[in-house]
């Protein structure tokens, strides 16, 4: 059985966190609570976590889907170099990121959200995964006259492929039947006409 890659779930948790994280920001901020700046802070990190895990990374293993305009944030998140690579240093920096919104009851699902995801990118990190972007393959040109083949002669039903073979003068030969001429009929027939 294979082995499961940690970071895609962490990622797929980290840019769910920032969107509730948003969320709850939002809602903080335009109620008015009595620690607002609370929400004003998680809506900045949240809108920085939803930037950063963004660019799904590659799998090690198999196809990896990309997401729709990830290639103009793959670019963003390459220049920091190991900083966003090093899934050590993303988990340090979501649990340090979701600690301020703990304070505020509106935040504290992105909170919980958040820490969880780090957790995840902790246990991706012990497992030696790094994040890898996802590069563009060339696209091969089919080649021209190679692709085309032959319609079939016969018209449909078409018997199978080992039936459709016609014997060799040698088969028929073997078969007892006289190669390419008439057959001879073993039975007698009469014809009485009453």
């Amino acid at each position: 059985m294979g082995q499961i890659e940690w970071a895609m779930w962490a990622n797929e948790q980290a840019l769910a966190s920032g969107l509730i994280l948003i969320t709850g920001g939002i809602v903080a901020t335009a109620g008015r609570f009595t620690q607002w700046y609370f929400g004003a802070y998680s809506i900045v990190a949240g809108v920085f976590v939803c930037l950063l895990e963004y660019p799904r990374g590659k799998r090690k293993k198999g196809s990896t889907m990309e997401r729709w305009g990830q290639k103009y944030m793959t670019s963003v998140v390459k220049l920091f170099g190991p900083l966003t690579r090093n899934y050590y240093v993303r988990a340090v920096l979501h649990l340090l990121l979701s600690v301020p919104a703990g304070f505020l009851l509106a935040t504290i699902l992105g909170t919980a959200c958040l820490a969880i995801a780090s957790g995840i990118y902790l246990l991706a990190a012990v497992r030696g995964e790094q994040w890898t972007p996802i590069e563009p393959k060339p696209r091969e040109r089919p080649q021209i006259g190679g692709t085309i083949k032959q319609p079939p002669t016969n018209p449909p039903p078409r018997p199978p492929a080992e039936a459709r073979k016609k014997p060799s003068d040698e088969e028929a030969a073997a078969a007892g039947g006289p190669p390419g001429g008439p057959q001879a009929n073993p039975i007698p027939v009469t014809d009485e006409v009453v």
